[in-house]
């Protein structure tokens, strides 16, 4: 019986994409807890817990080789690091010269990829961390160089085995997280999207809008981090059926995605039009199911349950007859935009598809072309060119290896100026707390000492409520799985957890109240280095990349638009170079989505640009929603394999977006574009005489996306004077 009781909560704390990570993290302090009590010393066990969280910090998701690979490297970079720092650690200006060029080459390794940017930045608190533990010596005998090094290594070995092994046993329990957020983030962009099609007079649609170019990009990011999951699992092992599965579940998702990104019509319009009518109703009901259905799906992935979806099929009769209704009424000013709501409700007919075809994705016939693209670095020449491109001022990720290098060094300064107690907390503070970017330093520099002062608070009531030592160790423990749990999503709770842990753990091998005057002056001094870090050395205020990304997403939403024309030249094929095309013009959506979150974050005066930004966010992701419906109802006929006339205007508007981006890239003054709108009414005229439904679509998606070129040039145009 008791089983039975446990086994949903059990099930569904699987779920939690936190708890597997924070259970290894268990196991490993655990596992050094109760060796350094069998050994009765209890000294060891504060470099062996700071190797374990060192390590676990730089786990990065892989299959079991690929983490025993990445396992290997993170601990060669340890052993030369901790090395590094004994070995320096009397001599303070070679000290400084060492600190300063190995955080500068530490932190450019984030150009070659996110994998080595991880290893790189635990790397980075490992060497501080052996800082910490060797002041508490005092000073380092030539002969026990090796000691504090080697039981950091050994802690972070221990963890390491810890997670090969978990990798190697529950392989694909990542694949259903990664899997389960995707259909979770979709099933919230089909219910934003349906809210567009509410048919009430006043709406704030364009606010609407930016909600659902908000959540694209949350859907972007998720589709990005399962193809990635899915990639590094499947290299070398494509006959793996269930793995393949996932593949085809990933490509389910895409195409549900490109689906219901698609826009037929501008819908205002439309709900004007129909404003006395149940058809836009249908359409939103029919939406939010579907929405539904996908975070069904989620949870029948996480729970291992079967999938069972039929809630829409009911709702997509109801539309079919409102449709039939208004065909029936044969009212000629309604004939563009009827034909528009049938192409509108074949796409979600055939969204419906997709998703009735999760049920039994092995079923689903093999896609064409499931090639992925890796974005891994392809040898060491590959390495060296990515860095060289980013050895520049230009660069984001080079300012930010400048500017942390200047704030340890500076750090480094103070704690010998003024000699505080624990200094090298100072540097440890600041590495946690400055960012790339001012809004994600100011966040986290309030969080990291609202969460310090909680944490000292908590330690000293504990300690002195329970000054039993095995008590006082199990809290500790306790609290590093509780930074682990909390750190991505509850800073605040991870910074106090792991203060926690430094005041029961140092509190074994000396006065945890000593401790807390100097932790939270040290993170004080820390957090306002960094601040003043971000602010003064090459501030990268985001504010003044919009027109650059901008142009960007602009560029990409072109390539997308010129690989769907290829399409209907050449006939339906989902390629690895059409899907790669689609995913950079979401991703540069997406990219300018988060870019427009930091600068809300930035001070007045570099904000004062995120309005125009995000009316630009606003009217580029509508271009993409009009590509996106041009994407999904490519079919197997060839429509503009022998129509000149349609090709050429097809072309004119991809030379008018990328005009349009060069001269916001240079901030320059936008093209005329004087036939635009003459061109767009040309198209929408042709397709009322249209007798073809493929020739008709592709006719009203050109003629919608020719006439948002206009709002597209204004948009940019006030985008590149703000900036100006």
């Amino acid at each position: 019986m008791l089983p039975r009781l446990l086994d949903q909560p059990l099930r569904r704390l699987w779920t939690l994409d936190t708890f597997a990570y924070s259970l290894r993290v268990f196991i490993a302090l655990v596992g050094a807890l109760l060796v350094c009590w069998q050994l009765g010393d209890m000294a060891k066990l504060i470099p062996l817990f700071l190797g374990i969280i060192a390590s676990a910090l730089a786990e990065t998701d892989d299959s079991w080789q690929g983490r025993l690979k990445a396992l290997g490297a993170t601990l060669a970079c340890f052993s030369i690091a901790a090395l590094s720092v004994e070995m320096l650690f009397g001599y303070p200006w070679a000290f400084a010269v060492g600190l300063a060029l190995s955080t500068f080459a530490m932190t450019m390794l984030g150009a070659v990829g996110q994998r080595y940017a991880t290893i790189a930045y635990a790397t980075l608190i490992l060497a501080i961390y052996t800082m910490i533990d060797l002041e508490r010596h005092d000073s380092v005998a030539l002969g026990e160089l090796w000691r504090e090094p080697l039981l950091l290594v050994i802690g972070a070995a221990w963890y390491g085995v810890i997670s090969v092994v978990w990798c190697a046993l529950f392989s694909r329990q990542p694949l259903k997280l990664s899997m389960a957020l995707v259909f979770r983030e979709l099933g919230e962009y089909l219910r934003l999207k349906a809210l567009l099609f509410e048919p009430l007079r006043g709406l704030d649609i364009e606010a609407r809008r930016l909600a659902l170019a908000e959540q694209n990009g949350r859907v972007v990011n998720a589709l990005n981090q399962a193809k990635e999951m899915i990639f590094r699992r499947l290299e070398g092992q494509r006959s793996a059926h269930k793995l393949n599965r996932y593949l085809r579940l990933y490509f389910i998702a895409q195409d549900i995605h490109e689906r219901a990104s698609s826009s037929h019509y501008p819908y205002g319009e439309l709900a004007e039009a129909f404003f006395h009518h149940d058809v836009l109703f249908r359409c939103q009901r029919l939406l939010d199911q579907q929405g539904r259905g996908c975070r069904s799906l989620a949870r029948a992935l996480l729970m291992r349950r079967p999938f069972e979806h039929g809630q829409s099929e009911q709702a997509l009769r109801d539309l079919s007859a409102s449709l039939d209704y208004l065909h029936a009424q044969r009212r000629p000013e309604w004939r563009g935009l009827l034909h528009s709501l049938d192409a509108l409700a074949d796409n979600l007919a055939t969204l419906e598809h997709q998703l009735s075809g999760a049920q039994n994705p092995d079923a689903r016939d093999e896609h064409p072309d499931s090639s992925l693209y890796d974005r891994s670095p392809r040898g060491l020449r590959d390495v060296r060119d990515r860095l060289l491109s980013h050895l520049t001022p230009a660069s984001p990720i080079f300012r930010h290896a400048l500017r942390l290098s200047v704030t340890l060094m500076v750090g480094y300064g103070v704690l010998h100026l003024v000699h505080p107690a624990q200094g090298y907390w100072i540097l440890l503070t600041s590495l946690f707390v400055c960012r790339p970017n001012f809004g994600a330093t100011r966040r986290f520099l309030w969080q990291r000492i609202v969460g310090t002062v909680v944490g000292l608070v908590a330690g000293w009531a504990l300690i002195s409520l329970f000054p039993g030592q095995l008590i006082q160790l199990s809290i500790a423990v306790l609290a590093g799985v509780v930074f682990f749990a909390s750190r991505t999503r509850h800073y605040i709770v991870a910074t106090a957890a792991i203060t926690l842990l430094v005041l029961c753990s140092f509190n074994q091998v000396g006065d945890g109240f000593g401790l807390i005057w100097p932790r939270l002056f040290d993170t004080l001094v820390g957090a306002l280095i960094a601040g003043l870090a971000v602010m003064l050395i090459l501030p990268d205020w985001q504010g003044r990349r919009l027109h650059r990304q901008g142009a960007e997403t602009l560029i990409a939403s072109v390539r997308y638009l010129r690989e769907i024309v290829s399409q209907y030249i050449g006939g339906k094929q989902d390629d690895l170079d059409y899907r790669l095309a689609r995913r950079n013009a979401h991703n540069a959506d997406a990219a300018l989505s988060t870019l427009l979150a930091n600068v809300r974050l930035e001070p007045g005066h570099f904000r004062k640009d995120a309005e125009v930004g995000f009316r630009f966010l606003g009217h580029s992701h509508t271009l993409l929603s009009y590509l996106s419906a041009l994407g999904a109802h490519r079919g197997e006929t060839r429509a503009l394999a022998d129509d000149a006339t349609l090709r050429q205007a097809a072309e004119a508007i991809g030379d008018d977006l990328e005009a349009i981006a060069g001269r916001l890239r240079e901030r320059g003054t936008m093209p005329a574009l004087d036939d635009a709108e003459a061109r767009g009414l040309a198209l929408q005229a042709q397709a009322m005489e249209e007798s073809s439904e493929e020739r008709r679509l592709l006719q009203t998606q050109l003629s919608l996306i020719s006439r948002q070129l206009v709002a597209l040039r204004d948009a940019a145009a006030r985008l590149a004077a703000q900036e100006g």
